[in-house]
C-alpha cells in the first residue's frame, strides 16, 4: 500500500512543479508582450489581463496543493508539541479530520458555482472562453490539497509529529 503511496506522490510532485512551471512561464511571456504591445507598439493586446489573471489562479491552486504537502500551510505547531506524544498523535489525527472536511466543503461548494456557470454558458469578455474553466481551478485545487493534506498527516504520523517533504 506504501508503494501505492510513494508512486501517487511521485506524479503528483510531477505534475504540479510541471503544470505551475508552464502557467508561470505563461504568465510571464503574456505581460511580458502586454507591456511591450503598451510601450513599444503603442497598442495593447485585449486579451493579456485576463489570461494572466485566469493562468495565476490556477498556479495558485497547484502552489496551494504543493505547500499542504510541505506543512506550508498555517498551523499550530507550537501549540501541540506542548503535548505528550499521545495527545500528539490524536492532534494529527483531528487536524486531518478537519482538513478533510474543509476541502471537502470547498470543492462541494465551488463545483455548484463551477456547474451554475456552465449552465448559464458565461464566456469571459475579452478571450470568450467559457468561465467555467477559470472557476474549475477552485475544485481541482481542492482535491489536490485533499490529497496532499492526507500525505502530510500521515507523513507527520509515521515520523512523530514532523513533515517530511
Amino acid at each position: 500500500m506504501e508503494a501505492v503511496f510513494t508512486r501517487l506522490s511521485v506524479w503528483l510532485d510531477r505534475f504540479e512543479k510541471g503544470a505551475v512551471s508552464v502557467l508561470l512561464g505563461t504568465m510571464i511571456v503574456v505581460i511580458f508582450l502586454q507591456v511591450f504591445f503598451r510601450f513599444v507598439v503603442k497598442g495593447s493586446l485585449p486579451w493579456s489581463e485576463e489570461l494572466a489573471r485566469y493562468v495565476m489562479v490556477w498556479a495558485v491552486f497547484f502552489g496551494a496543493s504543493m505547500g499542504a504537502k510541505t506543512g506550508a500551510h498555517i498551523g499550530v505547531e507550537a501549540f501541540v508539541s506542548f503535548f505528550p506524544s499521545k495527545l500528539q498523535r490524536l492532534m494529527i489525527l483531528i487536524s486531518a479530520v478537519l482538513t478533510q472536511i474543509f476541502c471537502l466543503l470547498v470543492f462541494v461548494l465551488s463545483m455548484q458555482v463551477v456547474l451554475r456557470i456552465h449552465e448559464m454558458e458565461q464566456v469571459s469578455p475579452a478571450m470568450e472562453i467559457p468561465m467555467y474553466i477559470p472557476y474549475l481551478a477552485v475544485p481541482v485545487g481542492a482535491v489536490l490539497m485533499s490529497i496532499r493534506f492526507l500525505q502530510a498527516a500521515y507523513g507527520k504520523w509515521k515520523n512523530d509529529g514532523e513533515v517530511k517533504s
